[in-house]
């Protein structure tokens, strides 16, 4: 069984780190290398990095904060944002990216994922889905897919685009909730669950952690493998640090404590009567 990752997100515009509200109203939050610094000493699972205006502003990545980062962490890197073609992303793995994330390019040349597979390996190919509630109709799922950033609509249906990203070789899916990103309401469980429950390769969701319950939430009921967060981290609130697998769920929490539970139902209820008073910094859950 695939490991339960936690994985800090870092969203980079103009070279610095930013987070905003259902994409918008961006604050500062930090420079990328001494972000991921920080992560890489903590022990974080993957680390992931988003230069969220290269496909707005139609430009190149930014190829050298991106090498910068890579040579402080020695964690998986996954680097996406302004992405076009088979060359963006043999330069993004030659400058230090372990995976690369498509976003706005597979959507509109859904080959790239395909080709990109077929030269790199699926293993590091990552589809980013920008999901967002819709009342159009036609929809199955409810959801609009949206480019460019999430400023862009495609009138794809996120459940058909998803199957169709599988079905084409992407390794993984990076799927937000545009509804829930910043709000710090936990995970959009519903979406998720939806988009586990129709594929069969890793999901990583991403949008709206707040609190400690919400990463267990986002294994326990979402059957998410990847758990993205940007701000509770950014900010201090949680910490990052990984344990060593024991089969079952853990928690490492500030101070190094661990505990154990011997089924997803203990693990949870351990979570619920910890919720906050103890900070996250270890993996969700990883149990059978």
């Amino acid at each position: 069984m695939l490991k339960t990752r936690v994985i800090p997100c870092l969203d980079v515009k103009d070279g610095r780190v930013v987070k905003g509200i259902n994409f918008f109203n961006l604050k500062d939050a930090g420079d990328p290398v001494e972000q991921a610094k920080i992560y890489d000493l903590q022990g974080a699972d993957e680390l992931c990095f988003l230069d969220i205006t290269a496909s707005i502003e139609k430009r190149d990545l930014l190829y050298d904060i991106i090498n910068k980062t890579a040579k402080n962490c020695f964690m998986p890197l996954t680097v996406g944002g302004g992405i076009s073609s088979i060359e963006d992303i043999r330069k993004l793995l030659f400058y230090g990216a372990d995976k690369v994330s498509i976003n706005s390019s597979a959507i509109y040349n859904p080959n790239l994922i395909t080709e990109a597979a077929e030269r790199f390996g699926s293993q590091c190919i990552v589809v980013a889905i920008d999901a967002k509630k819709t009342n159009k109709k036609n929809f199955a799922s409810g959801y609009e897919v949206f480019s460019h950033g999430g400023t862009m609509e495609t009138n794809l249906d996120v459940l058909k685009w998803t199957k169709k990203c599988a079905s084409l070789g992407a390794g993984e899916i990076l799927l937000t909730s545009m509804n829930n990103d910043g709000t710090k309401k936990g995970f959009n469980i519903n979406l998720t669950k939806m988009v586990t429950d129709s594929i069969t390769i890793p999901v990583i969701a991403s949008g709206g952690v707040g609190e400690l319950k919400h990463f267990t939430d986002g294994v326990l009921k979402a059957n998410a493998s990847g758990l993205l967060a940007a701000s509770v981290f950014h900010y201090g609130k949680f910490t990052t640090a990984t344990s060593e697998s024991t089969g079952l769920g853990t928690l490492i929490l500030e101070g190094g404590h661990a505990i154990q539970g011997s089924n997803e139902a203990q693990f949870a209820a351990t979570v619920e009567r910890l919720e906050g008073s103890a900070k996250i910094t270890g993996t969700a859950y990883d149990g059978n």
